[in-house]
This record gives C-alpha cells, structure tokens and sequence, in this order.
C-alpha cells in the first residue's frame, strides 16, 4: 500500500509514517521544514522529503492514501491535487481508525488525565510483557514510539484527543468508535480553546455516543460533567463509574489499599490516584487481575 503523508513532520505523523513502514508500507512524505527530532527519526528510516515544500506533481494514482497533517490547510497544493483525482484522504485519527477496525479499540479521553492514564496501561502492559498496539500524543518518558501497529495484537489503546482535524473539523477521539472508552475529566479553559465551554462539553457527550453498541464507558464519577454527561448518554453501552482510589499517606509515602494490605506507590496527590483508578479499570477489562496490576503499577512514576 502507498501512503503519502502531506505534513509529515508533526510528531503524530511521523510516527504514524514510521508504524506503517514497520508493517511493509511504501511511505512517502512532505512538508515545509523539519524540525528535530522528526528531522533525525525520518532519516533514520530514510523517509527525509527530497525538499521541502508541497509537490503536487508526486501525487498520482498509484497513492492509495493521503494522510493530512492538523496544520494543513484547504488551500495545500497536494490536497487539492489529491481531491482533483479522488483519492482516498484521510485525517491521521481516520487512518488510525481504518488502520484498527479489526481490533478491539480501547480509547482514553479527558482533559488532563487522559496522558497519564494512557501512560499507566501502557506501564502495566508492559510490565507483564503484554502485546498491544498504540497511538498516543507523548510518552511521559520520552523513550516510546508514538503510534505502534501490528498486524497480531488484539487490542490497540488510543488517547483520545479533542482537538479538530482539519480535514473535517471534528475531534480527533470522534474517529475512533471504541469498544472500551474511558473519560477521566472535562476542564474547559478558554486560553486553550477553540470551542465555547457548552460546545467542548457537547464534543465529550458525542464521543460517549459513538462507542459501538454493546461497548463500555468507564469514567470518574468525581468529575460532575463527566458523570452528567455519561448518564444523560442514551447509548447501549455499560457504564461504569471510579473514583479516587482508597490509600494513605505516612511520613509522607503514600499507601494504596489493596486486598492484600497497604502497597507503597511512587505517585501521589488526589489527580493520580484518582487516574490510576481509572487505569486499573480499564487494565482489568484488557484481560490484566486485580494482583497483577498493583504489581505493576507500584513501579510506575509520573513525568511531574
């Protein structure tokens, strides 16, 4: 398959360029400069554009796929080559989506817990040497590999970002259809914002009604929009509520209370506990025990 990515130096979508590759994809790139370290991970994997700029003349019928940078705009010489010949195009979480429509699509959504709870499966995957695929926006540690697909995992754990593509105008988490979906917080800021607060909550309660029928919504009851929200949803999906884990603090170490007595822990604060419960959650329904995730989590550590 040929994919030409319009805007390949965004970190989602060279890493996205870098995961097809890794499958056997022919890839090909442009945009109008590079920063590091897209400049380095693409000449690693000699997929460094020629020049830089857009070139309409490279796009042609043997591409099968256009995948569209968020800062692209309608007016990119490509794009409207590409449209001229009606070629597939795509937003990078529409080729996401097409890229895991046969996998079981665990999608992490919020305001501000979604990294750190995406970052906490992951760490427990990991831990018990368990396979699955990936797309997140940054790892809190700097040494993973954005985007991860494989042709053999079963699951695929996305963080649901609200942000609009440009191809559409719609949230990237809109893309998804999950089976299992998680929302930990809705915190509107408007320095951040590109929608009035009553417009990015509705954005939350779409994403609740495009899980697939059957699926699950497990989300922090704490948060009084995220369970207003969740309730309201008509969808026919399991909802299933968390709230901060139960723990203590002694000598200034905090103790999570497990069935097995208090477990020491290297996160602390109300915000972590309360995304670790989520993430416990969501580890259980991937098929990880209760045991095995306070084994793993008790050696994870946040970024800040």
């Amino acid at each position: 398959m040929n994919v030409h990515f319009i805007a390949i130096g965004e970190p989602a979508m060279y890493n996205l360029a870098i995961a097809l590759q890794d499958k056997g994809y022919q890839i090909t790139g442009s945009d109008e400069t590079l920063d590091e370290p897209a400049k380095l991970r693409l000449e690693q994997k000699d997929l460094m554009p020629d020049h830089f700029g857009w070139f309409p003349e490279q796009i042609d019928a043997s591409v099968d796929a256009i995948v569209i940078g968020c800062r692209v705009d309608r007016e990119n010489p490509e794009l409207i080559k590409a449209q001229k010949l009606g070629l597939n195009i795509y937003s990078y979480a529409e080729f996401l989506y097409e890229q895991s429509k046969h996998k079981t699509r665990v999608v992490i959504a919020g305001s501000k817990g979604k990294t750190t709870i995406t970052a906490m499966i992951l760490h427990v995957m990991d831990y018990h040497q368990i396979e699955v695929d990936y797309g997140i926006d940054a790892d809190h540690n700097g040494s993973k590999q954005l985007v991860k697909l494989t042709a053999s995992n079963d699951f695929i754990v996305l963080e649901g970002d609200e942000n609009l593509s440009m191809v559409d105008g719609q949230p990237k988490f809109h893309s998804y259809q999950p089976n299992i979906a998680l929302i930990s917080d809705i915190c509107w800021e408007e320095k951040d914002n590109f929608y009035p607060n009553e417009a990015y909550v509705q954005q939350f309660a779409l994403f609740v009604d495009s899980i697939v029928k059957g699926g699950s919504i497990t989300y922090n009851e704490e948060d009084e929009e995220v369970k207003r929200i969740v309730e309201a949803s008509e969808n026919t999906i399991r909802k299933l509520p968390y709230h901060m884990a139960a723990h203590s603090v002694e000598d200034g170490e905090t103790l999570l209370e497990t069935p097995e007595g208090p477990l020491p822990i290297e996160i602390y604060g109300k915000h972590h506990l309360n995304n670790l419960s989520g993430a416990k959650w969501i580890c259980q329904h991937m098929g990880v025990d209760e045991d095995d995730f306070y084994e793993a989590i008790s050696t994870f550590k946040t970024a800040n």
